[in-house]
């Protein structure tokens, strides 16, 4: 039979809601993203104050937000409440921290299959309510939308408000978060760790650097956390970095956080943020000052891309992007994933780079520092060889120490030389790098934690043949003596050495 001539139909064929929805719920929200996005629409709305509070009741355990901001009507309630009713390309404001207009939405089912939301400004009032079992329960597949709370819920839905607008969003049945095995201590746990990612997610909030705001959780005000240790005298921070775009200006700001030699107890706990120091190494992705992404190299390297090593753990990087850039940094629904367009990825790529060098620096040689203010380099008793088998390690023979025992050697010079091969080529390479990884600490290297008297005793003898043996004045044996390792790390020792001045047919000691 021909179709020719014959017009095309339409169908329309919209989802079934229930089936619909439980497949939203996979979208893989925390417990922390999932409340970070809640918190999203209260700084969109601009609140100043967001209440976090989470009820224990067993399996009737419930989670709320009431926030302070500017409220909705009815109809932008049922708006909001709808799924996908704001266009993703269409532009927002540029204070805006939604995207997909469905974050409200898939963050609550993610956790709850009960969401409840009132809201209120001009005297008005509305309660809407999604409820998954009910929608389940249906024949039909419709996307019914309820009015007012569920029966037994008002206490939780009508709370005292203190201000003329705002908004309350309440999880109920939350089958996510309390698993029929969880126990009350399960729940305080969660709170832990729901706390920790807000306060790294909004810290540029929670500091009064951006839009001002206060999140607390059941009461308690949550302190921001730095990721960048910005504060501390040891916190390395390069000059801003700006990136014009076609979508708008980038900026980037590397930061080498201290060793943790550097740090108190409580400062370095601190420090390792949520998730601890080598996850949390990478680049900090921000949009309107909102922490998207913690801790991600984002696909960069050369080669392949750079994995999270424990030498790199220093290393954090702040990355600014407006909100039209997500299209093009590939921001998902859960703001928790972003690449680097490839136009600016060598630019980000270079600065990573250096960022990453000079944390492995810091990091291996526990925050001492490898130059004189100066400038002179510091003569190293090791040397990196490079080749085309790879990396060995050799040691240096014009070091001080070294250059003393071959030049006065004599008949042994051949053994000694025989000696330092022999350690050349069985440095435990391997067995250093299992241990440094394992215990996530470099080993104990320039006479880290031993006594000064035992320094000053090396030293001695050191600066004894420099002067005695080698003609060196004093002054140039000091001089030499503090840019060779590991007595560039100990010039106050180097500074209170004598000034020798021999006598003939002596040999003076220090």
């Amino acid at each position: 039979m021909s179709t020719t001539g014959l017009r095309a139909g339409r169908r329309r064929v919209p989802p079934r809601a229930s089936a619909m929805i439980e497949a939203l719920r996979g979208l893989g929200y925390t417990s922390g993203t999932a409340l970070a996005d809640i918190i999203d629409n209260s700084i969109s709305a601009g609140a100043g104050v967001v209440d976090v509070t989470f009820g224990w009741a067993g399996q009737d355990s419930w989670v709320s937000v009431l926030d302070d901001g500017v409220g909705m009507d009815d109809a932008e309630l049922e708006s909001a409440m709808r799924l996908g009713d704001k266009n993703p390309i269409h532009d927002r404001e540029t204070t805006d921290l939604g995207r997909f207009g469905l974050g409200l939405k898939t963050a609550s089912f993610s956790q709850c299959r009960r969401l409840t939301v009132s809201s209120w400004k001009n005297a008005e009032e509305s309660v809407l309510r999604w409820d998954l079992d009910l929608l389940a329960a249906g024949d039909d597949g419709g996307w019914d939308l309820l009015e007012s709370a569920a029966p037994g819920s008002e206490t939780r839905v009508n709370v005292e408000r203190s201000t003329e607008t705002g908004t309350l969003v309440v999880w109920e049945i939350l089958d996510r978060l309390v698993p029929k095995s969880s126990t009350e201590q399960d729940f305080l746990e969660l709170i832990d760790r729901v706390e920790r990612h807000l306060a790294m997610v909004f810290h540029r909030y929670l500091d009064g650097s951006g839009q001002d705001l206060l999140i607390s959780i059941n009461g308690k005000r949550i302190a921001p956390w730095d990721p960048f240790l910005a504060s501390h005298p040891a916190t390395w921070t390069s000059p801003p970095v700006s990136i014009e775009t076609a979508y708008g200006v980038i900026r980037l700001q590397g930061h080498v956080l201290p060793h943790k030699d550097k740090l108190r107890a409580k400062e370095l706990e601190q420090a390792a943020g949520p998730d601890g120091w080598t996850a949390q190494q990478g680049f900090y992705v921000y949009r309107n000052q909102r922490l998207l992404l913690a801790g991600s190299w984002l696909g960069l390297g050369k080669g392949r891309s750079w994995t999270k090593e424990e030498s790199f753990r220093l290393a954090r990087i702040r990355l600014d992007i407006p909100n039209s850039a997500d299209a093009d940094w590939k921001i998902d629904i859960r703001k928790s994933t972003a690449r680097p367009p490839v136009a600016i990825r060598e630019r980000i790529a270079r600065l990573a780079e250096d960022i990453r060098d000079r944390a492995r620096k810091v990091f291996a040689h526990r925050g001492k520092p490898l130059r004189r203010t100066s400038g002179d380099e510091v003569g190293q008793a090791w040397l990196a060889e490079h080749f085309l088998g790879g990396i060995r390690y050799r040691v240096q023979r014009e070091h001080p120490a070294v250059k003393a025992v071959l030049e006065d050697a004599g008949d042994l010079s051949a053994q000694v030389v025989a000696m330092l091969r022999v350690l050349e080529e069985t440095i435990p390479v391997q067995r250093i790098w299992l241990d440094t990884a394992e215990a996530t600490e470099t080993p104990r290297t320039g006479f880290a934690d031993q006594p000064s008297e035992e320094v000053s005793g090396v030293l001695a003898v050191m600066y004894r043949n420099l002067v005695l043996r080698k003609g060196m004045s004093p002054s140039a044996a000091k001089r030499q003596l503090a840019l060779t390792e590991p007595f560039n790390l100990h010039l106050d020792l180097v500074e209170r050495l004598p000034d020798l001045v021999p006598e003939y047919g002596d040999s003076p000691s220090c």
